[in-house]
């Protein structure tokens, strides 16, 4: 069908361009490479078929003759195939041998360019390629060539007195041949130059010397590929212009441990400052079956059962049918406030709505209560404002909150708790006393995830993870459950953080302290405890 030969950028996710993501999402197959961050393959659809052609270091996991018959088979076979390739295909990326094949093959194909490392990792080691006072042109040239060619195809003597600033890729095993070939052919030693490793990524790293003891140093502090060598006396400013490496987390990672579907958010944040982010979740947020159903709310006055948490709740119903929407329309129209406690609820509830074929009206003459502004915005994006969002986001604090802004009409209110099947039963038993009663009706479930549990403890022997965060008690329970309490204690340099003092608490029962708390029980502020403290 077609072949989109696609720019994956350098490293950094965001530096991925928006037609790049577009074509990614709609592909069938997507072939990609060892430089291509794992993940942009989130855009890839659940059904997409993938498959990894990864060259790391001379390690060919797949000859390039072999990419280039994969692409033209999985293209006749009727499929949309996305190549995905580090940097920008056409630079250094063979790419132009794979549009070669293609159009051998008669298949139709596109480029979507890409940022190519030799201008963004510089950038990020704050190396600008060109500057007015002293580098008016740039060249581009790879330091690994042809091994079959008979001679370099370099013009040594050329760039040497070009006075350009000269980027080579893949040169980290040739460089002191570089360094050779460039004094020789008459450019000085003592010009500067600098390595950048793993540019733009979590792991980047750079390091300003001359052309002269380039080799040396590189071997000093352990520089290997995937590197670039920057020769020209634009990279002198790289000690003043470095921002990037003067982030408050850079270098350090962080495990967070939250959901797959909440970790996003607390990633990008992570990263903003510089951290290293290891996904290791722990729990999966999963529907409950009836909730997935709609199953009617009963249209009389609910009757209470207990569920698996011991916890009052609504009894779901037994058609297994979506409710029809008076029905549940009438049902909600009984609750005089409904409390949102998570993000999740939100989104699990407003699922609910649809499957009934409603939408925000039927909370109408509802007061609403958010704990945290996280699912205030997310009640916001249903077009709804929270009425109360209480100072504190601890049980009791949010029924403290309640009850003193609602005294006088709370007694007469029946109260909705749409949240998760297991969770604490402190709010609902606070409240039940107050008014007319609390229906808890559970939409979801948080069950054990399998984790990435060598990787973590690969990391964490090297040194690289110097935080683990927690967003909830259940994440305290099942990290543990895949990495017991005493094989963390053989890591002293891992600081815990925790959102709150409950989550805290059950960190503690296991045997291991809490070292980062923020002071409002928010992601946004946990992130920044974190940032202070390492």
């Amino acid at each position: 069908m077609k072949v989109s030969l696609i720019g994956a950028g350098p490293g950094d996710p965001g530096l991925f361009t928006l037609k790049g993501r577009d074509v990614l999402a709609r592909a069938d197959v997507v072939v990609y490479d060892y430089l291509a961050a794992e993940s942009l393959l989130a855009y890839a659809r659940a059904d997409a078929e993938l498959i990894y052609a990864g060259k790391q270091g001379g390690d060919h996991s797949m000859p390039q003759g072999e990419i280039n018959a994969l692409l033209v088979r999985k293209a006749k076979e009727g499929k949309l195939v996305a190549r995905l390739k580090g940097g920008d295909p056409y630079m250094f990326g063979r790419g132009g041998e794979e549009a070669e094949a293609l159009v051998a093959a008669g298949v139709d194909f596109e480029v979507v360019p890409g940022v190519t490392s030799g201008i963004a990792a510089p950038a990020y080691a704050g190396i600008p390629l060109t500057h007015r006072s002293c580098a008016s042109s740039v060249l581009f040239a790879t330091g690994h060539e042809d091994p079959g060619k008979a001679e370099s195809a370099h013009n040594w003597d050329a760039m040497a007195r070009s006075g350009a600033t000269l980027v080579f890729y893949m040169g980290m095993k040739n460089l002191p041949e570089i360094a050779r070939r460039l004094t020789e052919a008459g450019l000085d030693a003592d010009t500067p130059a600098a390595l950048v490793q793993w540019g733009t990524t979590p792991r980047h790293r750079s390091l300003l010397t001359t052309l002269g003891r380039a080799p040396a140093e590189a071997a000093e502090h352990a520089f290997s590929a995937p590197a670039l060598i920057v020769v020209g006396r634009a990279a002198a400013l790289r000690d003043t212009l470095n921002s990037f490496e003067k982030r408050p987390l850079f270098g350090k990672g962080v495990v967070v441990t939250r959901a797959r579907e909440q970790a996003s958010e607390t990633a990008a944040m992570l990263e903003e400052l510089g951290a290293e982010v290891i996904l290791f979740p722990t729990i999966e947020i999963v529907p409950l079956g009836d909730c997935d159903a709609a199953p009617a709310m009963q249209a009389e006055e609910p009757t209470l059962s207990t569920g698996e948490s011991g916890s009052p709740h609504l009894p779901p119903g037994s058609s297994g049918q979506p409710a029809a929407g008076p029905a549940f329309r009438d049902a909600l129209a009984r609750y005089g406030m409904v409390i949102f406690t998570s993000v999740n609820g939100v989104n699990y509830f407003w699922k609910r709505l649809r499957r009934a074929g409603l939408d925000s009206r039927a909370l109408a003459g509802s007061e609403l209560v958010c704990i945290g502004p996280a699912t205030a915005g997310a009640l916001r994006g249903h077009g709804l404002e929270a009425d109360l969002l209480p100072e504190n986001y601890v049980a009791e604090s949010v029924a403290e909150g309640i009850l003193k802004h609602y005294a006088g009409r709370i007694a007469d209110m029946r109260i909705l708790l749409p949240r998760a099947l297991k969770a604490r039963d402190a709010l609902p038993k606070l409240l039940s006393t107050h008014c007319a009663g609390v229906d808890v009706l559970p939409l979801y479930d948080t069950v054990p995830a399998g984790g990435r549990r060598d990787e973590v403890l690969e990391k964490a022997a090297s040194g690289v993870i110097r935080c683990i965060t927690f967003g909830s008690s259940s994440t305290v329970e099942n990290f543990l459950k895949l990495i017991s309490a005493e094989i963390l204690r053989g890591f002293p340099q891992i600081k815990f953080a925790c959102i709150g003092p409950i989550t805290a608490s059950t960190l503690e029962k296991a045997g291991l302290p809490c070292h980062i708390m923020p002071r409002e029980y928010t992601i946004p502020a946990l992130v920044n405890a974190v940032a202070d403290a390492l």
